[in-house]
């Protein structure tokens, strides 16, 4: 999923591109993205592009007369900016918005349909998609700390909570928590001031260390390759493969359509953690420690 430095530079290269351009209209390729019946779609055709900005993981086109068109891309959406009057490229198409100078595609390579689109009229009918979570680019240290402590949660399921912050998913909070060298599992409540200030910088300096990088990489070109997965990330998506700080194995927890990985020399002190169906399955046999994995014990060849 699209995550704080993917939909900043997909804001960036949009309002590059039609900021202040007419919408001249919005071709369908699947009726299902369109989640909202008023206003029609037809009443946002001809109207000028007023601003682009981001809302949690939400892009916000803001047209003239109030207007809001929302998508959220979930998963598997992806923008792509082509010719004018580009055709719509078969299944995976959901819409294409045409301007003078080009032609924004919305697609989702997924069979789960999941990515949606809103038109709204009003800064009221907007506001029910501000799930009301921190931006922490633009947060004290105490104001993060507050909004980490209001639940007592784990660490991942804080950062990625978008009630709590803003933008933030399952990649870049695994790069967080490696920078801040905190257990993934470990209890929000439980933190030390030290701890709380040392995730607080992680998770500013790895969101700005991204967007820079990811703007630096694209050179003005438009984001098309737009991926959770990149082989400079220290921890996620590398299960199996050095720590690049320590070398040790990087590890992971599956759960649901997710995973979560982790460094456990960096991060938990040489413990393993185990997700719950796995450790009934093995019980006794499931490796308590990375020295234990690492000298033969079970477990080398989990899921």
């Amino acid at each position: 999923m699209p995550e704080l430095p993917d939909i900043t530079l997909y804001i960036e290269s949009l309002q590059e591109r039609i900021a202040g351009q007419r919408l001249e209209k919005i071709r369908l390729g699947s009726p299902f993205i369109l989640r909202s019946v008023d206003p029609p779609i037809d009443h946002v055709f001809g109207r000028s592009v007023v601003r682009i900005r981001r809302m949690g993981k939400r892009i916000v086109f803001q047209l003239e007369g109030d207007f809001y068109i929302v998508i959220h891309l979930m998963i598997a959406g992806r923008f792509h900016w082509k010719k004018p009057n580009a055709k719509l490229p078969g299944r995976i198409s959901h819409a294409a918005f045409d301007f003078r100078s080009g032609t924004l595609l919305l697609t989702e390579a997924s069979s789960k349909k999941r990515a949606s689109m809103h038109i709204v009229r009003g800064a009221s009918a907007l506001a029910q998609f501000d799930r009301g979570g921190l931006e922490v680019l633009d947060a004290s240290e105490q104001s993060f700390k507050n909004s980490l402590i209001r639940e007592n949660r784990t660490l991942k399921r804080a950062l990625t909570d978008p009630t709590i912050f803003s933008g933030i998913g399952n990649s870049y909070s695994d790069e967080i928590l490696h920078h801040a060298r905190l257990s993934p599992l470990k209890l929000s409540r439980k933190l030390s001031d030290e701890e709380v200030a040392r995730l607080f910088e992680s998770t500013i300096t790895i969101l700005r260390l991204w967007t820079e990088r990811l703007r630096v990489e694209l050179e003005g070109e438009f984001p098309e390759k737009v991926t959770a997965f990149r082989d400079e990330m220290a921890v996620h998506g590398r299960f199996g493969k050095p720590c690049p700080v320590c070398g040790t194995t990087v590890q992971r927890i599956v759960y649901a359509e997710n995973e979560c990985n982790y460094c456990p020399r960096c991060q938990t002190g040489g413990r393993l953690l185990s997700d719950r169906s796995l450790a009934r399955l093995l019980k006794d046999d499931w490796p308590k420690t990375v020295d234990e994995l690492e000298q033969g014990g079970a477990g080398k060849g989990r899921a």
